[in-house]
């Protein structure tokens, strides 16, 4: 059997029910895409931030695994890439691929897709407004890796810092002291997501004849925040016709004060303003769409559309307005980690046009293109090969709990949650847990952790928070009296006379 072409298409921070038929968002070219593929309405990231979400995508990892806690161009970032020995599948793939990436990396700042088996690597990189492209034996002409933290500018830094004045823009969010910050407005492409894909489509001419298949990766900045789209896409929506999420009016009182504290900057914005943020949201993922559609042409017109399997995801979702909120962070709930996900796959997915209801994560993509392109790896995944669910029959034994992990970004704060379909328990190392019953509450509005009746639900779902959390090496338990602050400890995984044993996985010592 032939090995496929394989094209991924990442966006940035695009929430997961964008892509549905009857949501705001118009997205004419994905509905024609899910028409001849698989929708996955359940598929979610593993964090809420881009480097650990997209480092669980290329390792099929969790970040306990492969070290990449944090957004890794910062000053006070934590990690700055994979821990050594973490195996991505691009290096399995390029003995039998031509490896195209084209767009945002960020998965580490240690390296580029050149060192992981890429060919070809093409970022746009913002620099005093100019691109600048790297191409295989380019890469050693700039000083990529850094290894030692970026010094901070104090000086370029001030010159933005927010000067005191009468009155706040449209949009803007004011902070005494920090930079201006303006959730939306008009630009054309802010991001160069074009540039993106112009760069993409010239690489597969150049690469897809020959002996090999294909592999390319294009990863799009966009619909993240700000939100700065071309006019062309904002004049598809009116104003009028949009309505903020339900949710939207929560002031979360029942939840950590982290949520509400950043709901408070939020609540600068009068409603106007936050339906004009919708309004470029939605637009956004619009000129997203638009952007997949040119590449849906070039495989049309190239003729190998056939032969090709096609994925269109992003790395995390966006809040949009729930609960108040925008943008993306530590708050635990549906809009950050529910993402889109549509394969298609002509010939090779049984009754296209359908959808699948299973949970999926990103950490379920190296063992499925591994699986695809029949290689084998002694890797062993956190994820699980997606390939038994391209069948019209999924199979039994599928995952019946998602996990997530983040210890913040920036800001930082552990955080751990599991879900199943009907509850999702939030473990708050820097405030108080969060349970919510998905059946009857699906927007996440009412915390139940202080229901005393709900308390064999938690030990439940703390036991298979501990068991995951064992068997994916993550150390973020501590028995000393300031850490152990789940609502169960792991200790009641085996027993409470096991307790010191169980804890002993944390290989911490006091």
């Amino acid at each position: 059997m032939k090995r496929p072409n394989i094209l991924v298409f990442m966006t940035d921070q695009q929430r997961g029910d964008s892509i549905f038929t009857g949501t705001q968002a118009k997205m004419p070219n994905l509905e024609r895409f899910r028409s001849e593929g698989l929708t996955f309405t359940h598929a979610y990231t593993v964090a809420p931030h881009c480097c650990p979400a997209r480092a669980t995508f290329f390792s099929g990892l969790y970040p306990s695994q492969h070290g990449v806690w944090n957004n890794v161009r910062f000053n006070n970032a934590l990690t700055r890439g994979f821990y050594d020995g973490v195996r991505l599948f691009s290096e399995d793939l390029c003995e039998h691929y031509r490896m195209l990436f084209s767009g945002k990396w960020h998965a580490s700042d240690m390296e580029t897709p050149l060192h992981r088996g890429f060919d070809e690597f093409s970022e746009p990189v913002p620099q005093l407004g100019k691109r600048v492209t790297y191409y295989m034996g380019e890469i050693e002409k700039r000083q990529y890796c850094h290894t030692q933290p970026p010094t901070t500018n104090w000086k370029l830094y001030d010159s933005f810092v927010q000067r005191d004045r009468a009155s706040r823009l449209p949009g803007e969010i004011i902070r005494q002291g920090y930079p201006p910050y303006y959730l939306y407005g008009e630009q054309d492409d802010l991001f160069q997501d074009q540039d993106v894909v112009d760069n993409a489509i010239k690489m597969l001419e150049k690469n897809s004849s020959g002996d090999k298949p294909w592999f390319c990766y294009i990863g799009t900045l966009g619909p993240h925040d700000p939100y700065f789209v071309p006019q062309k896409y904002l004049d598809m929506y009116s104003i009028d016709d949009l309505k903020l999420p339900d949710n939207f009016v929560d002031k979360m009182k029942d939840k950590p004060a982290m949520y509400r504290r950043i709901r408070d900057l939020f609540d600068q914005l009068g409603e106007n303003e936050h339906r004009e943020a919708l309004r470029h949201y939605l637009a956004f993922c619009t000129f997203q769409d638009a952007l997949f559609g040119q590449v849906l042409d070039w495989l049309d017109k190239s003729g190998q559309a056939e032969d090709t399997l096609v994925i269109f995801l992003s790395d995390h979702g966006d809040y949009a307005g729930e609960h108040g909120l925008w943008c993306k962070g530590l708050a635990c709930f549906e809009g950050a980690y529910h993402i889109p996900l549509v394969m298609r796959w002509l010939g090779g997915i049984e009754n296209p046009g359908r959808t699948v209801d299973s949970f999926v994560t990103l950490a379920d993509f190296a063992p499925t293109f591994l699986e695809i392109s029949r290689i084998t790896s002694n890797t062993v995944f956190a994820g699980r090969s997606l390939v038994p669910l391209l069948k019209e029959k999924p199979p039994e034994d599928w995952v019946n709990e998602l996990y997530t992990q983040t210890n913040g970004n920036e800001l930082y704060g552990i955080q751990r949650s599991v879900r199943t379909q009907e509850w999702k328990y939030v473990f708050n190392g820097f405030d108080y847990d969060e349970l919510y019953d998905l059946q009857s509450d699906p927007g996440e509005t009412v915390n139940l952790i202080g229901d005393v009746s709900k308390q064999p639900i938690v030990k439940e779902l703390c036991k298979k928070l501990w068991t995951f959390a064992f068997k994916n090496d993550d150390v973020c338990v501590h028995p000393y009296i300031f850490c152990g602050l789940a609502s169960y400890g792991p200790g009641i995984i085996c027993g409470e006379e096991h307790a010191e044993t169980s804890l002993n996985h944390s290989k911490e010592t006091i």
